[in-house]
């Protein structure tokens, strides 16, 4: 590889934006977690159900293509199907990266009632997640903890499908479920923050079902904002101050709203899909790091020239961001990406991302 030689390690280009301080270039940095066991030989599953084999993958594949670290996720450290008693299987064949929900907790009106509070500490995938938490520790890395949004981890437990119904129809029960949810990601996240201290702790959310793709703006505004104000006084009374959010799918309009009144503190790390525009996230969130926003599709499918070429407009476009930028896949990285099509992004960023 003939790249630019560094200025910076990675720890420095990462604190150099937490201060609104210019790093030597553009960081570089993936959701890759089942990219990167497949990457090094493992299965797609052992990401998610071989905390050693996950963390060193991540490491290995970090190093060869030049990622940041951030983040480093634990994949799905909170399900809501899973942890509230529903069936989750592993994901199989070619080309699945995630979790597959089998059966839902929740069908029934009456299964609401029924629920009850997981065990913070032995409920699913938390002592998978909690070994790879240590593993991160132990290597002196930020210890992710990854959730959904109370909202999309309510969904979670009774099916986006039901979910939306209820919504229109019996939105009560959205709201026990969303109150169930919350208090369950602070009983876990209490957890992390006893075993590792709130000073390493980096809290990592996505939210893909209020997407508008799935709800309207009055409707995420009505029912799942609430709940990230709730979550981030939680966090704060918690201690913890670093915080990134995955802004999943088309939420083009839920960009003012959010922007209105940002419930996090700044900066924060906020990742965007591709449907979204980056110099339109930074006039929204001047005071945050956007992260995104190469559309996975064409990292899958596309050629390693048009890979390239969204990376250096991104790249342009992401530099004039006032609060900072790291260029990463939109969402996940797929499992079944071309090799060369992932190192067309390094490519990108040492071709394109000096500020020095």
């Amino acid at each position: 590889m003939h790249l630019r030689q560094d200025h910076m390690t990675s720890r420095e280009r990462m604190d150099a934006l937490w201060q609104y301080r210019k790093p030597d270039r553009v960081p570089l940095a993936a959701l890759g977690t089942g990219f990167n066991t497949k990457n090094t030989g493992h299965s797609v599953a052992d990401a998610y159900d071989d905390p050693e084999k996950s963390f060193f993958a991540m490491v290995w594949t970090a190093e060869q293509y030049g990622w940041d670290p951030i983040p480093q996720l634990s994949g799905h450290a909170v399900l809501g199907a899973k942890d509230f008693g529903g069936e989750v299987r592993l994901p199989q064949g070619e080309y699945e990266g995630a979790l597959v929900v089998k059966s839902y907790p929740v069908q029934t009106e009456d299964d609401i009632e029924n629920l009850q509070m997981p065990d913070p500490k032995t409920a699913g995938r938390i002592p998978k997640a909690m070994r790879l938490a240590k593993l991160q520790y132990e290597n002196n890395l930020p210890v992710y903890f990854f959730s959904r949004s109370p909202f999309t981890m309510a969904a979670n437990i009774c099916g986006l499908n039901r979910f939306c119904r209820w919504i229109l129809k019996k939105p009560e029960l959205c709201e026990r479920l969303m109150r169930l949810t919350i208090d369950h990601i602070f009983n876990v996240l209490e957890y992390w923050v006893e075993t590792f201290g709130p000073e390493k702790v980096f809290a990592w959310m996505s939210s893909p079902s209020e997407s508008n793709q799935v709800i309207s703006p009055k409707q995420m505004e009505k029912f799942a904002l609430p709940y990230h104000y709730e979550y981030h006084e939680r966090l704060k009374a918690l201690g913890i101050n670093r915080f990134g959010f995955h802004i999943c799918g088309d939420q083009n309009l839920n960009m003012p709203c959010l922007a209105e009144a940002p419930p996090w503190s700044h900066p924060s790390v906020l990742s965007f899909g591709h449907e979204v525009d980056i110099e339109e996230a930074g006039k929204y969130f001047p005071e945050d790091i956007i992260f995104g926003n190469i559309a996975p599709a064409v990292i899958q499918t596309g050629t390693p020239q048009q890979v390239y070429e969204l990376c250096k407009i991104a790249i342009e476009k992401g530099k004039k961001a006032p609060g900072g930028f790291i260029l990463g896949p939109g969402c996940g990285l797929p499992v079944a990406a071309p090799p060369v099509n992932v190192y067309a992004m390094t490519k990108a960023v040492h071709d394109f991302g000096w500020y020095v």
